[in-house]
């Protein structure tokens, strides 16, 4: 697990400002709350938590239980004004968040959202003002195709659940931040040797309701239940677990 941290906490002053609202409140608001600063979801104590998952620091990410989890916070981060670039191998998928980017007056997307194929190919230039999300949907052993190599370059992986071969790649290991939905007993127990967690940290991932999940990184676990507003719902559906 990288040093470096994303989850926004008072005191933190590198991340984005600390957010105090009910989850009912999310519902009324937009879901950014700055340049970067990205409300997943609420705490135990009804107050917004953010993550600073776009920054001026090359940032790696990883998601772990589905696709609502990985769209959501791609539809998020494009109401921070970041570009969303996704490489996968089912493009289907992802196609609501092209439609949400909407057109250009020629009927063609919006280029702030683009699904490529899972195969290299050269990244825009990302800075403060257009910072990039890539992300990575190439099943629960992703190669290493996009390093995050740039200030304003977040590369957040899409994993469906954890394999065994995850320990010994970069993706999981050096991730700044994970996010764990609910996960079956031999799972959470490799996410332990993986992040060096505790038993009762191993338990309390497979207790998971479908609308919560585990927020993972250096010095930091913390629960979050996902918050969903009308908008998304739209897009969407409705929160849960699995592909």
């Amino acid at each position: 697990m990288s040093r470096s941290r994303t989850i926004d906490v008072p005191g933190n002053k590198a991340a984005a400002p600390e957010f105090l609202v009910t989850p009912e409140t999310l519902d009324a608001i937009s879901p950014s709350g700055d340049r970067g600063g990205v409300i997943i979801g609420s705490n135990p104590q009804n107050e917004a938590e953010a993550a600073s998952i776009l920054r001026p620091h090359p940032t790696r990410m990883v998601t772990v239980g589905g696709l609502y989890l990985a769209r959501q916070l791609a539809l998020r981060a494009m109401a921070t004004g970041a570009w969303v670039i996704v490489a996968t191998g089912r493009p289907g998928a992802w196609k609501a968040l092209e439609r949400a980017a909407g057109q250009t007056p020629d009927g063609k997307p919006v280029p702030l959202v683009q699904i490529r194929r899972l195969a290299p190919f050269d990244l825009p230039r990302s800075s403060e003002d257009t910072p990039l999300l890539v992300i990575h949907d190439g099943g629960a052993v992703p190669q290493e195709l996009f390093p995050p190599r740039a200030p304003w370059q977040t590369t957040m992986y899409v994993l469906p659940y954890l394999h065994p071969q995850v320990s010994s790649g970069t993706a999981a290991n050096t991730a700044d931040l994970v996010l764990l939905q609910r996960l079956p007993l031999n799972q959470a127990q490799l996410a332990q040797r993986i992040w060096s967690l505790m038993n009762n940290q191993v338990q309390q991932m497979t207790q998971l309701k479908d609308d919560q999940v585990i927020a993972l990184g250096n010095m930091t676990w913390t629960l979050i239940r996902l918050v969903t507003n009308k908008k998304e719902q739209e897009i969407l559906g409705p929160i849960r677990r699995g592909d």
